[in-house]
C-alpha cells in the first residue's frame, strides 16, 4: 500500500483518474475529515434553528436530529463509498448516469450548492472575527475566512485531511468542554420547557438534518477517491457514516442548546460567547479557525465543478493545480461580494437555499445509488466517461434525465417553502415531505426505466478495467 507520507502535499489532480501509485491514505481518515468538519459554526446556527424558527422544544429538537442525520447519512456515505472504486470525483462519475451533457445539470447545480455553501460559511466567519476583536469590521473578517479557505483548497486534498484529523481533537474537546460550560452555567428557568412538539417544524427540523447529509452526496467521494482501491464498501461506509452523523449531530445539538440558554433574540454565534463565559472567546476563535478549514471543502468541491463542466466542452484538456488555483481565485471574489451584501439576513437566504437544494439533489442521489450499486455494480467504462461524445454513456442518457426530472415535478405538492406551498403540505400544516417522495418516488423509477432500456440491464457491467465493487 502507498505510504501516506510520500503522497506530495499540494495536490496535481483535479478531476482526472487517480492512479494506483498516487492513492494513499487510510479508512480512519474520513472518519476525522467528516466528524472534524462538521463541528463548524453553520451546522451549529442549523441545529438552533430546530428551537429558534420551528418553536420546538430541546428534546424534540435532539430527536429530529437524530432521524435526519441517520437517514441522510446512509445516503451520504453510499456515495463516499464509491470514491476508492472509481478513483475520480462525483460529479464527472456522474456522466455515467446522465452522459456527459446530460450531467452538466447536476453539476452546475451542485456548484451553485458549493458556492451557497461557501458565501454563507464566510459570512460566519466575519462575524466570527467581529465577535472576537470588535473592530475588525464582518466585511473584513469575510474577506478573510475566504482567503484562508481558498490556501487550503489551492493546496489541496492532503492538507484538507490533516487539518480535520487535528480538528477532530481539538474541536471535539472544546465543543465538549462548551456543552459543561453551558449546562453548568445559570440556565434560564424555561430552558427545558421552551417550545413544544408541532408536527409541521419537527419534519421540517428532520429535513434540514436530512439534507446537511445529502448536500455533502456531490463531492463526498471526492475525499475518498486517493484511498487504494483495494478498501471495500462497508469500510468506507462506516468511516464516512459514523464520522459526519456524529459530528453534525453534537453541532447541531450545541446549536439548539445555546439557542435555548442564551438571552432570545441574540444571534446563535454572539449566544456561544454569551453562554460559555469566560471561554467564549476560545470558542469562537476555534469555530473561526473551524470554518475557515470546513470552508476550503465547499470551495474545492466548486472548483471541481467548474473544470467538470468546462473539460465536458474541451475533452482533450488536462486541468492541472494551476487551473484550481485560477478558479479558486475568481470564486472567493465573487463569493465575497455575494457575501457581504447579504450578510445582514443570510440566515433567511441559507434556508431558503436548503429548501431548494432539497428539491434537485434528492433525485440525483437516488439515481447515482441505484446505478453504481445495483445497475453497474461500480463498473464503468472512465475512457467514455472522459470523451466529449461520451463514449458508450452518449451525449444524453434521457432514461436518467427523465426520472430525474419527473423526480423533481413529484415534490412539488409535498413542498412548503417561503414561496411555495403544495397542497399535501398543506393539509399537513406545512409540514415539507418532498425529499421523502422524491427519494420513493426516483430511485425505483430509474431502475424500471434502466431494466427496459436498451442496454441497462440489471448486472450488466459497461467495458472497464478493474473488478466489480466490493459491495
Amino acid at each position: 500500500m502507498p505510504d501516506t507520507h510520500a503522497a506530495p502535499m499540494l495536490e496535481k489532480h483535479t478531476i482526472g483518474f487517480v492512479p494506483e501509485s498516487d492513492r494513499h491514505g487510510k479508512v480512519r481518515d474520513l472518519f476525522t475529515l467528516w466528524f472534524g468538519g462538521n463541528l463548524a459554526p453553520l451546522p451549529i446556527v442549523t441545529g438552533a434553528l430546530g428551537p429558534s424558527l420551528f418553536g420546538l422544544s430541546l428534546w424534540w429538537s435532539l430527536v429530529a436530529f437524530v432521524v435526519g442525520h441517520l437517514a441522510g447519512g446512509a445516503l451520504m456515505a453510499l456515495h463516499s463509498a464509491q470514491g476508492p472504486q472509481m478513483g475520480i470525483p462525483q460529479m464527472i462519475q456522474s456522466r455515467g448516469q446522465f452522459g456527459t451533457f446530460g450531467a452538466l445539470i447536476i453539476v452546475v447545480i451542485a456548484a451553485v450548492m458549493y458556492l451557497g455553501f461557501f458565501s454563507s460559511n464566510i459570512v460566519l466567519a466575519g462575524q466570527s472575527m467581529h465577535g472576537i476583536v470588535n473592530s475588525i469590521p464582518v466585511d473584513v473578517g469575510i474577506v478573510a475566512g475566504a482567503l484562508g479557505s481558498a490556501v487550503i483548497c489551492i493546496i489541496g486534498y492532503r492538507l484538507i485531511h490533516i487539518l480535520n484529523r487535528i480538528g477532530t481533537w481539538v474541536l471535539g474537546i472544546g465543543i465538549l468542554v462548551g456543552f459543561f460550560a453551558i449546562l453548568t452555567g445559570d440556565l434560564p428557568s424555561d430552558f427545558l420547557t421552551r417550545g413544544d412538539f408541532n408536527f409541521a417544524g419537527w419534519l421540517a427540523t428532520v429535513s434540514l438534518g436530512a439534507l446537511w447529509q445529502i448536500a455533502f452526496a456531490p463531492y463526498v467521494s471526492d475525499y475518498s477517491r486517493y484511498l487504494p482501491n483495494t478498501v471495500g464498501v462497508p469500510s468506507t461506509f462506516w468511516a464516512t457514516y459514523l464520522g459526519c452523523t456524529l459530528g453534525s449531530f453534537l453541532a447541531f445539538a450545541f446549536g439548539a442548546v445555546v439557542t435555548l440558554a442564551a438571552p432570545v433574540g441574540l444571534g446563535t454565534m454572539d449566544g456561544v460567547k454569551a453562554t460559555t463565559g469566560s471561554l467564549g472567546s476560545v470558542m469562537l476563535v476555534l469555530f473561526l479557525l473551524s470554518v475557515i478549514s470546513h470552508n476550503a471543502l465547499n470551495l474545492y468541491g466548486a472548483v471541481l465543478a467548474i473544470i467538470t463542466s468546462i473539460q465536458t466542452f474541451r475533452a482533450r484538456w488536462i486541468p492541472t493545480a494551476r487551473a484550481r488555483v485560477i478558479l479558486s481565485t475568481i470564486i472567493l471574489v465573487a463569493a465575497s461580494v455575494v457575501a457581504i451584501a447579504l450578510s445582514a439576513d443570510f440566515v433567511s437566504h441559507f434556508v431558503d437555499l436548503v429548501v431548494v437544494l432539497l428539491v434537485v439533489l434528492v433525485p440525483w442521489t437516488a439515481i447515482n445509488l441505484i446505478d453504481f450499486y445495483i445497475i453497474h455494480k461500480g463498473v464503468y467504462d472512465l475512457d467514455s466517461i472522459f470523451r466529449f461524445d461520451g463514449g458508450i454513456y452518449g451525449r444524453f442518457n434521457w432514461t436518467a434525465i427523465t426520472a430525474y426530472l419527473l423526480g423533481i415535478i413529484v415534490q412539488i405538492p409535498f413542498m412548503a417553502t417561503s414561496l411555495y406551498t403544495g397542497p399535501v403540505s398543506a393539509f399537513l400544516g406545512g409540514a415539507d415531505l418532498s425529499w421523502v417522495a422524491g427519494l420513493v418516488v426516483t430511485g425505483p423509477l430509474y431502475l424500471l426505466l434502466a431494466r427496459r432500456g436498451p442496454g441497462r440491464s440489471v448486472g450488466a457491467y459497461a467495458p472497464g478495467t478493474r473488478e466489480p465493487a466490493r459491495l
